[in-house]
């Protein structure tokens, strides 16, 4: 981790300098903001807000995309309140102990990972989920709830885009997992899981479940429908079900499964090259399944 300290009391700076060297950190020290201006890039900037009254806030500007902790002598708006509305993530009195420095670096640092991961894996589920069915559940849900479906994906977009409207996270627990009795009774009363895979499980297990999540925000998904409980229950159909389920499709099914979900990727030419067959009988195959291009 590359560390610039932006410090006029030189001995202050070679100190912390020295004593996050001797932990592994890379350091660089600057007595000016001019100098501290510098064309290159640092995973994390200390510094002090008492600069020989020189305006900090365009070393903050400079390195918004790194880790900022304020050294400041006392709080105040001009030393704390306003640099973190500018930018810093974080500030540390002095004087410090530098395990408790070290403690902030470390958690801005594994926050900024954690942050970057939540969002990628956000966009690669939503492009995941791009093409399922767009249906949504009601803001206000009777728990516990059963899904019934014959895609399992159709069910999974739908809990996560109930989560992401909410803003609220769920855990999620397959079933067919060890240990996943004693997961789901360990939840919170508040907290909100996910069960899949209900289909899979024994009966004298799906009584089990069902009894632990009656008084539970759960939701349960399933490809098979069960009797055993009074759950408010939706039913989600889906053309793709063939797919998720490792059915063997015949010919007819898997050609019109390719023209539904392809056909917006690629032009005609290509697709009808990729089934094997001519433009005119994939134009016939269109007509004879009842699907329309969109333009």
């Amino acid at each position: 981790m590359k560390i610039l300290i932006v410090e006029n009391e030189i001995y202050l700076a070679q100190s912390i300098a020295s004593k996050l060297t001797e932990h592994g950190y890379v350091c660089e020290t600057a007595t000016t903001i001019k100098e501290a201006l510098k064309d290159e890039h640092f995973d994390a900037i200390l510094l002090s807000t008492n600069v020989s009254g020189q305006n900090f806030y365009p070393v903050i500007e400079r390195y918004k995309s790194s880790i900022i902790i304020l050294m400041i002598s006392y709080v105040s708006n001009d030393t704390v309140s306003n640099p973190l509305k500018a930018g810093a993530n974080d500030y540390i009195l002095k004087p410090f102990m530098m395990e408790e420095l070290i403690r902030k670096l470390n958690h801005l640092k594994d926050y900024n990972i954690l942050q970057k991961e939540n969002e990628t894996y956000k966009n690669y589920i939503t492009h995941l989920f791009k093409g399922l069915q767009n249906q949504n559940l009601p803001k206000k849900i009777n728990f516990p709830l059963f899904i019934k479906t014959n895609y399992q994906k159709n069910a999974d977009a739908l809990v996560y885009r109930y989560s992401q409207e909410a803003g609220e996270p769920f855990s999620f627990v397959s079933l067919c997992d060890s240990g996943a009795i004693d997961k789901i009774s360990k939840t919170k009363a508040n907290e909100l899981i996910y069960l899949v895979d209900f289909q899979n499980i024994k009966r004298n297990e799906k009584n089990t479940v069902i009894d632990i999540v009656k008084d539970k925000r759960a939701i349960i998904s399933s490809t098979e429908s069960c009797e055993d409980h009074d759950f408010y229950t939706i039913e989600l159909q889906s053309e793709n079900r063939v797919f998720d389920r490792g059915e063997v499709l015949s010919i007819d099914d898997y050609v019109k499964y390719i023209i539904l979900n392809f056909q917006n990727k690629f032009p005609d030419t290509e697709l009808s090259k990729k089934l094997g067959i001519s433009r005119k009988s994939l134009w016939e195959k269109r007509k004879k399944y009842g699907i329309t291009k969109k333009k």
